[in-house]
């Protein structure tokens, strides 16, 4: 049998000793090739153009072109690599999650300048983001669309649902374009699982509420369901729904531990199914893994409706595949038309 070609990376950073660990902890893998390092963005972009890499691992805060230059730049070319992003939380996170929506692949998170020795314990994780980032499809950001408006008709029949929307590698791009296309009288509270680490899901609700016409919020606990809020779980934590009377709440919980994925596209599915029975409207979009497959099916039991999204349009069809695969979507579209599968399923 033929031995696979290794992934080809190119390192970007300012910083001379993280390109060095960086290249060291690639390098230590079989099946990636460093084919070399850049200093800045310039830098970086002269070297794709040479070299050709599969995948860029990319600092965001570099001198004359920064990360979001690069990612811009890479947009317009034919043959692009793709960009797994190396940053810190804190003050970059607002950076981080602009990458995330313009088309970065994936996201590690780097300790601060403080602690550049615990760069060496990325190893595991940097490794299999680049193997992700190889095998991801890429997807343009969708240009902004205005929302339609929900019929008042149709805002009667939904509002008694809830919509819980499961994803992870490219996660941010799809909840983009996904909440710019509802409108602001979309008539089902919405919940959000979206696999990114802790210190950037903040971030990233702040972006969705500014580029789209609902409210989004970062989850707290306690916090109220009503439509036109989309609550985000936070990174670290499971995002749990329950139901007193008429009033919707959220929780958050560390258990169960056990789980692969905090916050678990399963638990808040299965939470859904539990409370909203067959009102509860699971939405699978992309992402690596099988997370959201146990709590399409707790949905489907209940009577629900799963909604996957089509591989033509997933930067990573395994998510939802894992749900189609087992039979359990009730039907399935590219994210350009989920919001009217949606707008079908409301009604």
């Amino acid at each position: 049998m033929m031995t696979p070609a290794p992934i080809r990376v190119l390192v970007v950073d300012d910083s001379a000793f993280a390109r060095k660990v960086l290249k060291q902890v690639l390098s230590n893998a079989d099946d990636i090739q460093v084919v070399d390092t850049a200093r800045d963005g310039l830098d970086a972009l002269e070297k794709v153009a040479e070299l050709s890499p599969d995948v860029l691992t990319l600092d965001l805060v570099m001198p004359n072109l920064d990360g979001l230059g690069v990612l811009r730049a890479l947009s317009s070319m034919e043959r692009a690599p793709r960009v797994v992003v190396v940053s810190s939380a804190g003050d970059e996170s607002e950076l981080a999650v602009a990458a995330l929506q313009n088309g970065a692949v994936e996201l590690v998170h780097k300790p601060t300048a403080l602690a550049t020795d615990r760069l060496y314990e990325l190893g595991a994780e940097l490794v299999e983001k680049v193997r992700i980032a190889a095998r991801a499809a890429r997807r343009f950001v969708a240009s902004p669309v205005t929302p339609a408006s929900f019929a008042s008709a149709d805002a009667l029949a939904a509002s008694r649902h809830l919509v819980v929307v499961g994803t992870s590698t490219g996660g941010p791009q799809a909840l983009t374009t996904l909440l710019s296309q509802l409108p602001a009288d979309f008539p089902a509270p919405m919940a959000l699982a979206l696999h990114i680490p802790p210190g950037y899901t903040e971030a990233v609700a702040r972006r969705l509420d500014a580029l789209c016409p609902l409210e989004v919020r970062e989850a707290e606990d306690g916090m109220e369901l009503f439509p036109g809020r989309v609550i985000l779980a936070r990174a670290g934590q499971h995002l749990k729904v329950e139901r007193h009377g008429t009033l919707g709440l959220v929780r958050l919980d560390r258990h169960p531990l056990r789980m692969p994925h905090h916050p678990s596209v399963d638990v808040l599915f299965q939470s859904a199914a539990r409370v909203w029975g067959k009102d509860a409207v699971g939405v699978v979009l992309t992402g690596m893994g099988d997370d959201g497959r146990d709590g399409a099916r707790a949905i489907r039991e209940a009577g629900g409706v799963v909604l996957t999204e089509s591989e033509s349009s997933c930067v990573v069809y395994g998510m939802p595949r894992a749900v189609d695969e087992a039979g359990l979507a009730t039907a399935s579209a590219p994210l350009g038309g989920m919001v009217e599968l949606l707008r079908s399923h409301l009604r």
